[in-house]
């Protein structure tokens, strides 16, 4: 018996698995607030509440006055406790580099993928005056810093300057005064002696390989490994209840985003497949991609669904938010609706038109969300790259893109609470298609009860428990999307038109009109032939115009076939509204009492 909890920003999570037979089977699960903040500055308190919920449901004794009951007696306590956590703001750290585009964004990738939040990344060509990077490192308050720069061999001068910036601020932990700033050097070898002296008194000083030891190679393992070891010793040790939690389990407490994109990544593997993964918090949106065998992952730290849902309406807009909607709206009413949200974090939609909005909001979320990721899924700057003049030209001169071809992604995965726990699995599927806006087949999928967290912890002590979970009653099949890319803007009649053989051996032929969803049924586990012919212009990786034949996977929701182009742009007023409406219905996404609602 394994019992895994998530201490999220806003809800603590217990996860209850067992050994049925020779197979582990996810069982039960518990939810409550997290207790973190103030009056209760104690996050066992929310993690008990959860697991008392999983003790009414199994009737298996876990708790007692000390924490975990383990070993397991018979119906007394568990064999394996695990938990991540995310609370009171997760790891959250500054990077610094010498070049931006170059050592700190190579820098910054890292921390991103040891599970942190980047507060700022600070450069010697970020456009600031050195009084001014010196006063956001006072201000922040960073959990830990990371420091990047130089290759190995080369200058020492650049990175002593960055180094001194560091030693002449002396910031301080965000929590707990008494102990030191943990400080991760990941640069050039030849500048650690310089390094410690400056550094070595004033803080907890890790020193390790270089991110860049040259200008063809990023390392990020070594530091990620060393932020991982600093936040467990250092941070985690003074976060309002967190020293006595970690004396509940031998297993290291891992970041959630970490976790989350550990299962990304067995996905990835599981299918040898190119995935992007999102996680949906109430203070972060997560997005991880593992595209031709290279992992990324992106925070969007003022993105969220509870306590940054308002940054969401501020970054967004009013009117990015309102097309989503299919009825009118103040914005005044919008604005009061989440600032409601932000401050009662664990409330949930009351009724169809908050849950419509907040769907709105996450669409916009993600959206901006995966924006930022391509800014970092990109080839690294300063390599060496062949390029051909086509591959040039393709992609507007090489500068800045992203490697991320949506033609090419296999799987895009969900998991959080809004789409974990959405009433119907139509609506994630239509979220996760309208902020991504696959192109070409995508396959489609979210996490059933939000469980990947606690299996990405699980994963590091038994592999097998974690991989037969996630297989069986984590990942839920929502179905395949067919999108071609193209403008329909100056297009009329169908986009493109499709034969299926059904697992049954019927035949289908089927057009699809110009701005249209059409879904066919298809169910989890089921695969269907099928071969489609693109309208003129229109591409679906087989190049624009060519036909494509393939296998289709079914889903809890079937075969989407998107023919509202890409990128995908909405009607206004009116004709937008009643466009929303007809794409619900062809997915069954919404009761019908939102027609009521929006003729209201």
């Amino acid at each position: 018996m394994i019992l895994a909890t998530d201490c999220g920003s806003t809800t603590s999570k217990a996860r209850f698995f067992k050994k049925i037979g020779d197979q582990y089977r996810f069982v039960a699960s518990g939810e409550a607030p997290t207790t973190v903040e103030a009056p209760y500055e104690d996050v066992r308190m929310g993690v008990r509440n959860a697991i008392r919920e999983v003790e009414e449901l199994t009737g298996q004794k876990i708790l007692a006055e000390a924490g975990i009951i383990s070993p397991r007696e018979g119906s007394r306590g568990v064999d394996l406790y695990v938990t991540t956590s995310s609370a009171g703001g997760g790891l959250q750290m500054m990077v610094a580099g010498v070049i931006k585009s170059m050592t700190a964004e190579s820098a910054e990738r890292a921390a991103l993928g040891a599970g942190a939040i980047v507060m700022d990344t600070i450069a010697i060509d970020d456009g600031r005056l050195l009084y001014e990077k010196i006063d956001s490192m006072r201000a922040l308050r960073p959990d830990m810093i990371l420091i990047a720069g130089g290759t190995d061999g080369g200058t020492i001068t650049h990175v002593a300057r960055t180094v001194e910036m560091v030693a002449s601020a002396e910031p301080k932990p965000r929590l707990g005064l008494g102990y030191e700033l943990p400080i991760v050097y990941a640069g050039n070898k030849d500048a650690r002696d310089y390094v410690t002296k400056l550094l070595g008194t004033k803080f907890a000083l890790k020193l390790v390989d270089n991110i860049r030891p040259d200008l063809e190679t990023e390392r990020t393992e070594p530091a990620r490994d060393a932020i991982h070891e600093l936040f467990m010793e250092h941070v985690m040790s003074h976060a309002p209840g967190y020293d006595r939690l970690m004396k509940w389990t031998s297993v290291p407490i891992m970041p959630t985003p970490s976790a989350e994109g550990k299962m990304i990544r067995t996905i990835a593997e599981t299918f040898n497949a190119n995935v992007i993964g999102v996680g949906l918090g109430g203070a972060t949106t997560n997005v991880y991609s593992v595209f031709d065998g290279k992992f990324v992952r992106t925070v969007s730290a003022n993105l969220g669904m509870s306590y940054s849902i308002c940054n969401v309406l501020k970054e967004a807009g009013f009117e990015n938010i309102i097309r989503w909607l299919p009825f009118e709206i103040e914005a005044s009413d919008v604005r009061n609706r989440l600032r409601n949200k932000m401050i009662r974090p664990t409330t949930i939609p009351q009724t169809l038109r908050d849950m419509v909005i907040e769907h709105a909001v996450a669409r916009e979320a993600l959206r901006m969300g995966f924006k930022h990721h391509k800014l970092l899924a990109r080839p690294l700057r300063g390599a060496k790259t062949r390029k051909d003049i086509g591959d040039m030209l393709a992609r507007g001169g090489g500068f800045g893109e992203t490697y991320i071809d949506m033609l090419r992604v296999d799987w895009i995965v969900g998991t959080g609470g809004l789409l974990s726990h959405a009433p119907r699995r139509a609506q994630s599927a239509l979220i996760l298609i309208d902020a991504f806006q696959p192109e070409g087949v995508t396959r489609l999928a979210v996490d059933s009860v939000f469980m990947m967290p606690h299996l990405g912890v699980l994963s590091t002590v038994h592999p097998k428990a974690a991989v037969e979970i996630f297989e069986k009653d984590c990942l839920i099949r929502l179905g395949t999307c067919i999108a071609p890319k193209g403008d329909i803007t100056a297009h009329s009649g169908p986009i493109m038109s499709l034969k299926l053989e059904m697992p049954d051996g019927t035949t289908m032929a089927k057009e699809v009109a110009t701005g249209t969803i059409q879904r066919i049924p298809l169910q989890e586990h089921e695969s269907a032939k099928i071969e489609i012919h693109p309208a003129k212009g229109f591409d679906l990786g087989a190049g624009a115009g060519h036909f494509l034949n393939t296998l289709v996977q079914g889903g809890v929701v079937g075969i989407i076939l998107d023919a509202r182009g890409r990128p995908l742009s909405l009607p206004s007023n009116n004709e937008r509204r009643a466009k929303l409406v007809e794409w619900s219905r062809a997915l069954n996404s919404y009761p019908p009492s939102i027609f009521e609602v929006t003729a209201s």
